[in-house]
């Protein structure tokens, strides 16, 4: 006889099997047990549900004409991962309770959980919807209207639209299972992957949600100011260009309606018709930003437009462009929609390993001792792939052992500037930990709180700069060359121009890689093949006439020395500019422009009386090239010649050279106008009469000893302005260094303060941990 509470789980079992429901856990076997009267409702109710599923279903059909649901393909429903952590609970409980059990969507939970503790989510997440709440086994398929639950201890991928487990590699320490699932939900649902972030600590979640912008999916953040934990949501809007922000609560119901839009109205149709109403986007996008997107692929243009539109609710493209010119905040997003910047540390591992085991050791073998590698990477992004290549040519010239003190010089550009900030810092979350492995993590980083920052020396091997590869003039003289994932968004003519461009920018048997889904397409004769499968290619070959001429802007003229250039125009010249080059040339005083700190930009007429190269390397700054005699008195002058624009005289400068001595007045005045040489110094050279030595003239010692004592008295008075000048600097100099002081001790007390308030957050965030545990 089996005992009342197991005979009433028996009866419970059967009871939910005859109302064509799966077998429940155990937690309703509870509910039987101590609430029967609660549980009972809870059968009726679902037993009812049930029935009417297919009367819901005929009641569907029948008001078809009155709206249109949100039903797609049955192998095309849109997958939503949601990503958070244990804390996210109120979060979640607060997204389902708004989502509708027939939104057509499935849902995937991700959460951080404890490996040793078996979950109930599944549990608590049923009560709260009508949707059959599943916790994920290996090979589960996934079906709309349905919600999975990631297990305790496991990491989760998709493919093919059913799920699968995995062991988690890492035994300890960080894991990313939300970015590990939503890397695999681009790659398989590519436009129709949805990634959502709600409450969490940590950063997981942001990098993969950049794989889902990569793939135009959909990203949605809860508002960080309605999340008990926020540095989740905040991480990924720092990562990407978030589509919808909202409270928990909101976000299902913006999601719905952003996803209606496109099966409501066809905008794809509409935006292909209307292309005067794309060009008024372009031209908006043009004037906002500065930027031509005209030779975008158009495709990319479309799906960013469309997507943008169903965000806003707006079904017609004309009120699209209405919207924009009154809202000049969604240019800027439309913009950074369209610039895509897809990139994480060391992204296809296959292309870094080449690269540090071939390439970079076969060039460093063949290039001679202290030659300086230039690279430049267009399209960098936040910087991931510009320190990748640092990270890596520093591990495979150790291997080599050639000692040859080889020196790489990255040269990173983006069109995005705020992108380019972010890669300057060289700050990354703790989430990179999935891409940069251990020893690389210990080697080239430095570890603050939650976040990872590329230590000095890697830093200082990229120079990071704002740059329209398009229009603006490429780096030239280069040795690698990688561009990855930027020419799969332009058109083929684009395409060409810019292979073309790359060609000239290369040195012979420069490298050029490109990225996984890029070719060389028709510029096959400019790149032989090293490694087709990698994309990694090698200069060969030469321009064509037309291959670079036509650019846009600044490419739009032809390059000196290149053929098929077109006849240089005459020069028209006149009797005024023959006139003014003869007064230049033989009666105007010699004089140099030189910069603010002193370095040479212009000579005008012989200098030799004055300046003379120094010996050793090559210096051409006026400290360096001043004669003796000038060289003691131009620092003093020339320091007061920068506090403003007025001239400043030195009279009878004695200067030596050759075996002979002259007399010069030296005239300094900073330029204030034009703009252009705004900020530049001009020095002018006067010669006095020269000076006779005394021998040559005998009887005339008298006379010679006035001239040798007016000089001495000169020199004198010269030497006490100069010891005048020297004490104002130093007391000005002085006071500076108290000023400093000051400033110092009031930045020490306030990182005091700062450092006590740390200590305060930490012992909170260890008792918020415990708590939590």
């Amino acid at each position: 006889m089996l005992p009342i509470p197991v005979c009433s789980y028996i009866k419970a079992q059967v009871f939910w099997q005859a109302a064509g429901l799966e077998t429940e856990p155990f937690f309703y076997y509870i509910c039987r047990c101590f609430y029967p009267q609660k549980n009972k409702i809870v059968f009726e109710v679902i037993t009812m549900k049930k029935k009417s599923e297919l009367q819901n279903t005929e009641q569907e059909s029948a008001n078809s004409s009155k709206s249109v649901p949100l039903k797609i393909k049955t192998d095309q429903f849109p997958i939503v991962g949601i990503g958070a952590s244990a804390g996210g609970l109120e979060a979640l409980e607060q997204f389902f309770v708004n989502t509708p059990a027939d939104s057509g969507m499935a849902f995937v939970v991700i959460q951080h959980l404890d490996p040793n503790h078996k979950g109930i989510m599944r549990e608590l997440l049923q009560r709260i919807t009508e949707m059959q709440v599943f916790t994920a086994i290996d090979r589960m398929k996934i079906k709309p209207d349905c919600v999975y639950i990631i297990p305790p201890n496991k990491s989760m991928s998709i493919l093919n639209g059913a799920l699968h487990l995995f062991d988690p590699v890492e035994t300890r320490g960080l894991r990313l299972p939300v970015d590990f699932f939503f890397r695999s939900l681009a790659d398989d649902r590519n436009e129709q992957s949805i990634g959502i972030i709600l409450s969490g600590m940590g950063s997981d979640g942001s990098m993969g949600l950049r794989a889902i912008k990569g793939k135009s999916g959909m990203v949605l953040v809860q508002d960080p100011a309605s999340a008990k934990f926020d540095s989740m949501p905040r991480s990924a809007m720092d990562a990407v260009q978030v589509d919808i922000i909202a409270p928990a609560t909101e976000l299902p119901a913006k999601l719905i309606a952003a996803l209606k839009m496109p099966v409501r109205v066809n905008a794809r149709q509409e935006l292909e018709k209307d292309t005067s109403a794309l060009e008024k986007i372009i031209i908006l996008l043009r004037l906002q930003t500065g930027n031509d997107f005209s030779q975008y692929k158009k495709n990319t243009v479309y799906r960013r437009i469309e997507r943008r539109m169903g965000i806003h609710q707006i079904d017609r493209i004309a009120s699209y462009v209405r919207y924009l010119q009154e809202n000049p905040a969604e240019v800027e997003i439309l913009f950074k929609e369209l610039l895509i910047g897809v990139t994480s540390f060391f992204r296809d591992t296959a292309v870094w390993e080449h690269l540090r085991n071939i390439v970079i050791p076969a060039m460093v073998e063949r290039l001679p001792i202290g030659y300086v590698i230039r690279v430049w990477i267009p399209g960098c992004s936040t910087g991931e792939e510009a320190y990748s290549l640092a990270m890596a040519f520093k591990e495979a010239t150790e291997k080599t052992n050639l000692n040859k003190n080889i020196i790489l010089q990255i040269f990173a550009t983006d069109l995005d500037s705020a992108a380019i900030e972010k890669a300057r810092k060289g700050i990354y979350p703790a989430n990179i930990v999935a891409d940069v492995s251990s020893a690389q993590l210990t080697r080239f980083f430095v570890k603050a709180d939650e976040q990872y920052r590329v230590n000095a020396p890697i830093r200082e091997m990229v120079v990071f700069a704002p740059q329209n590869v398009t229009k603006d003039p490429p780096f030239t003289k280069l040795d690698i060359l990688s561009c990855r994932n930027l020419l799969i968004y332009l058109d083929a003519d684009l395409q060409k121009k810019i292979l073309a461009l790359f060609h000239y920018s290369l040195n012979q048997q420069g490298i050029l890689i490109l990225g996984s889904a890029e070719t060389n397409g028709s510029q096959t004769d400019l790149f032989s093949v090293i490694d087709s499968k990698l994309r990694i290619y090698q200069r060969s070959g030469s321009l064509k006439a037309d291959d670079m001429f036509e650019f846009p802007n600044s490419f739009s003229h032809p390059r000196p020395g290149l053929p098929g250039n077109s006849k240089p125009a005459k020069v028209t010249e006149n009797l005024q500019s023959l006139t003014d080059q003869l007064l230049l040339q033989q009666f105007s005083p010699a004089s140099v422009l030189i910069t603010s700190q002193g370095d040479l930009l212009y000579i005008t007429g012989s200098t030799g009386k004055y300046l003379e190269p120094a010996a050793g390397k090559a210096n051409m700054n006026i400290f360096a090239m001043a004669r003796e005699g000038l060289r003691s008195e131009l620092p003093n002058v020339f320091r007061k010649a920068m506090q403003n624009f007025e001239k400043v005289y030195l009279h009878n400068i004695r200067i030596e050279g050759e075996g002979r001595t002259w007399l010069t007045d030296v005239t300094i005045q900073q330029i204030e106008k034009p703009l252009q040489l705004n900020g530049k110094i001009l020095i002018v050279f006067n010669d006095m009469p020269d000076i006779v030595p005394a021998a040559s003239k005998p009887g005339k010692g008298k006379v010679h000893h006035i001239a040798l004592q007016a000089e001495l008295e000169l020199e004198l008075q010269s030497v006490k302005e100069l010891l005048q000048s020297t004490r104002e600097e130093m007391q000005t100099s002085q006071e500076e260094l108290k000023s400093t002081n000051e400033e110092l001790q009031s930045t020490n007390e306030e990182l005091q303060s700062t450092n006590e308030e740390l200590t305060t957050s930490k012992e909170e965030m260890q008792s918020l941990n415990e708590e939590l545990h």
